[in-house]
């Protein structure tokens, strides 16, 4: 039986599913001391036992995103806060190429706020 973790990535389907698993491996790629888990119904990810980001499929735009905790931090142009107080997000379209290099400076902004 699937954990719950798993279970959120396997009921996405394609191109969803590849983006999200690839996100998830650029954010655990970032640092060793990195991981993940299940909390409030979602994939997050801890860095040193503090919530770091998550990952999320946005229901009006139907595009996974990374949500990080302490958005409200950043001000690149790329992230939405939308009607959060802390965090803000970073939508990903699933049918092009992952900005890898926004995803990993937005990751290393994070880790040296945490």
């Amino acid at each position: 039986m699937l954990k719950d973790l798993d279970s959120f990535y396997v009921k996405h389907e394609e191109p969803i599913l590849s983006t999200l698993l690839a996100l998830k491996e650029i954010i655990l790629s970032q640092d060793n001391e990195i991981v993940p888990a299940w909390k409030y119904g979602m994939p997050f990810f801890y860095y040193k036992n503090k919530m770091l980001c998550y990952l999320w499929v946005h229901k009006k735009y139907k595009q996974p995103y990374i949500g990080v905790v302490e958005g409200k931090l950043f001000d690149e142009p790329f992230m939405i806060q939308e009607k959060r107080s802390r965090m803000k997000i970073m939508l990903i379209d699933p049918n092009a190429d992952l900005p890898i290099k926004q995803i990993q400076m937005i990751i290393e902004k994070v880790l040296k706020n945490v």
